[in-house]
């Protein structure tokens, strides 16, 4: 029974992917004249980059992106750093729930240490400041003027990693505040904020001195996370106030809005550029980014309770939290149909494009995420996959499905924009994709299915809570397999960045400005 349940919870998977790839088609085939000239009028017949009047759908951005390229090749590459070693981190600490006894020599290296490192570095390291190269890149394009105050996020960016290293050394030796997403010491927490504050200038000074009145959508995912975020890293980590169920709601509202609030814009917002600037057209529908931005701010922030659901806090916040998390299906329907339908009406750009591939695969996996984890918020399903793997899974499928990936096809579209020339060995970036998508797929599923049979497992009163851990080990040896995968797309990854930051041969190929 258990495993038949299992079965046809990852075939109502599947299924639930091809409804959504024929709702995508249908709503591409229709057309909606008014929608699109509005959209038209209101982004620019031509792109992201705002209105063209010459119908090339290019802005010459030369200028612009010379002074933005310290910073954001600094931020790439600490953020690439900061992927191999904590994805390093992570596949020692998969290893470890189903080879118990490997290096457990020394503290250090047991699996809550190992663990903590993993998420933080991925977290803070990669994922933080890849997205925030991201804004350094893309802001200054969409608002058409030079990023002011350059220097600063290069100071921004050392402080920064100080402060990464410093907690790596932190977690390394058991020295944290003790709870997941906030592991970091308070007192280096005023290293990581003073850090951010030589970011959020800069672009708050470019975006006071923009040249265009509209601000598109992905402006507003930016600058919106600009605001979220400090507000949740602030609060949240005031030392001596959260105490006992007070600091679970406070932790579990922190940690998922660093997903919603943080990680979501921008992802999101790189998406919204992206498509349209590799594709050459505009989005498909104004209206639904702002439905989809909108409903964002509005629904997202109370969802993270949905974690502690049985546990010692007001049944009214809990619910409200899986009412908020329900609701979150209108904002992503918007994006969903927004982003999905462009690239369907020109799939042609994704054989021409490798870049494209990434950011296209991850907005899908961002629509299925936000998808499964509004169904898991509910009370009966929380029943069964609350403190299993099937959780683990689950935010893997936003922060590295979606976000990560994302963040993958930004960067190959961003670098040889930087430094004037393409990648000379194309197939590596395709061996990058599919080392990556082929192990998340492992990793997913595998955690999925063993996580529902493990939640199954530990209901039923007949069964001892040991059979519910030793029947997940054959899952927890597929989560490993995939992770290795995904970590060895990682370092693909890299060799391709450094690859061509390098000396340039006669061979390769300059890439015009855009």
């Amino acid at each position: 029974m258990p495993i038949t349940m299992g079965l046809l919870l990852a075939l109502s998977f599947v299924v639930s992917l091809l409804a959504l790839g024929f709702l995508i088609w249908a709503i591409a085939t229709k057309q909606f004249a008014m929608d699109r000239a509005h959209a038209a009028t209101v982004f620019g017949k031509q792109g992201a980059d705002g209105p063209d009047t010459d119908g090339t759908h290019l802005f010459d951005t030369t200028g612009i992106d010379r002074i933005s390229a310290r910073p954001v090749k600094l931020l790439i590459l600490g953020a690439i750093f900061w992927l191999i070693v904590g994805s390093t981190f992570g596949v020692i600490a998969s290893l470890k729930l189903h080879w118990p006894d490997w290096l457990n020599q020394a503290a250090p290296l047991t699996f809550g240490r190992m663990r903590a490192l993993h998420l933080n570095l991925v977290a803070y390291g990669w994922l933080s400041q890849i997205g925030i190269a991201c804004m350094f890149w893309i802001l200054p394009r969409i608002f058409r003027t030079p990023l002011r105050a350059p220097k600063l996020p290069v100071i921004g960016f050392w402080l920064w990693n100080v402060a990464l290293l410093l907690g790596a050394g932190a977690f390394a030796h058991g020295w944290t505040d003790g709870e997941e997403w906030l592991e970091f010491p308070w007192q280096l927490d005023m290293l990581l904020v003073l850090a951010g504050v030589f970011f959020v200038v800069p672009l708050v000074k470019t975006a006071r001195a923009r040249e265009v009145d509209h601000i598109y959508v992905t402006g507003w995912y930016f600058l919106a996370a600009m605001v979220w975020f400090p507000c949740l890293f602030f609060i949240a980590n005031i030392p001596g106030i959260h105490y006992g169920v007070e600091e679970a709601t406070v932790n579990w509202w922190f940690a998922h809005n660093v997903l919603g609030l943080w990680l979501t814009p921008l992802g999101v917002g790189t998406a919204y550029y992206f498509i349209p600037k590799i594709i050459g057209k505009p989005i498909y529908s104004y209206s639904l980014s702002l439905i989809g931005f909108w409903g964002l701010a509005l629904f997202y922030s109370q969802v993270g309770i949905h974690h502690l659901i049985g546990g010692p806090v007001p049944t009214w916040v809990v619910t409200l939290s899986v009412v908020h998390s329900v609701m979150m299906f209108i904002p992503v329907i918007a994006v969903a149909v927004n982003q999905h339908v462009t690239v369907a009406r020109n799939t042609w750009a994704l054989r021409e494009s490798l870049p494209l591939r990434f950011i296209a695969f991850g907005a899908v996996m961002y629509t299925l995420a936000s998808f499964q984890g509004s169904i898991e918020a509910l009370r009966s399903v929380n029943t069964i996959t609350h403190f299993t793997h099937y959780t683990v899974g689950h935010a893997h499928l936003g922060a590295y499905a979606f976000v990560s990936i994302v963040m993958f096809g930004a960067a190959y579209h961003i670098m040889p924009r930087l430094v004037g020339r393409d990648f000379a060995r194309p197939g590596l970036i395709r061996l990058h994709f599919w080392l990556v998508v082929i192990g998340f797929a492992i990793y997913f599923f595998s955690l999925s299915i063993g996580g529902v049979l493990q939640g199954l497992a530990m209901l039923d009163a007949t069964r001892s809570f040991a059979e519910s851990v030793i029947l997940t080990k054959p899952y927890l040896e597929a989560r490993s397999v995939g992770g290795t995968m995904m970590t060895l797309g990682h370092i693909v990854f890299a060799i391709n960045v450094i690859g061509i930051l390098r000396k340039p041969r006669a061979a390769e190929t300059p890439v015009a400005a855009e």
